[in-house]
């Protein structure tokens, strides 16, 4: 794929041309469900935002946790209405982020699980300082049951070491970067820890993780992105 770059050596991901045909694995545009998009205006706002920026499909990921107890059954009514409402061209696809705790072994147990990507690929993620006890056998029982883990924002988790990271991958979990993790959006350290991740090629997809427009509008167009950047984040685009 050829790319477009301009006289400065950064660039957007909106003007190198990688979203076209990307998708966008990881956003909270589902509105009025969590703590992200609070109504359908702004939802159908940053749905058409992606569509222009040529993103093909949008995985709506909520939360799901003990503080944040949304059914399958509520999500999938509310996507409904999303989809009624939406007349653009991306596709859009109702997920699932379900944080590593008390309750997801039963979830896990029953079946009861929304995939984010291909078939039996469910979405975790964990806390960002503590690793949770569940952690492995979270993955371990996710596996026999016939699931593909992907973990969300890998690189968030200060708790972890790359050996762990190498642990998670040899094991078959799925890594998804943050696009705003290489914006410095939670700090250098995280920042960081994404580059190493990226160049060492252990992402296989990424998301915009957006809570907002606004969060949304610049993770798409700040011109901060060198080619190398690119060319890596072109590799892991689409799914």
């Amino acid at each position: 794929m050829g790319f477009l770059f301009f006289k400065s050596k950064l660039t957007s991901l909106s003007l190198s041309g990688i979203l076209k045909g990307a998708a966008d694995c990881h956003s909270h545009i589902l509105p009025g469900v969590d703590d992200g998009f609070a109504t359908m205006e702004e939802a159908l706002k940053a749905l058409d935002f992606e569509e222009k920026c040529g993103v093909s499909d949008i995985w709506c990921t909520p939360h799901v946790m003990e503080d944040v107890p949304n059914t399958t059954e509520a999500l999938q009514e509310r996507f409904a209405c999303l989809k009624a409402s939406y007349s653009g061209s991306a596709t859009i696809h109702l997920g699932a982020e379900y944080m590593i705790d008390n309750i997801l072994t039963d979830r896990i147990h029953s079946g009861d699980l929304l995939f984010t990507g291909n078939a039996m690929q469910p979405m975790f993620e964990t806390r960002a300082l503590n690793e949770p006890l569940q952690l492995k056998p979270v993955m371990t029982r996710s596996s026999i049951a016939g699931y593909t883990p992907v973990l969300a924002h890998p690189e968030r988790y200060l708790y972890m070491e790359m050996d762990d990271y190498a642990t998670l991958l040899d094991s078959g979990v799925i890594f998804q970067l943050n696009l705003g993790s290489l914006l410095g959006a939670y700090g250098p350290q995280v920042r960081e820890r994404a580059q190493i991740l990226l160049k060492e090629g252990a992402y296989s997809r990424f998301g915009t993780d957006a809570h907002n427009l606004r969060t949304l509008q610049s993770i798409y167009t700040e011109e901060a992105f060198d080619t190398k950047t690119i060319e890596s984040l072109e590799k892991i685009s689409r799914i």
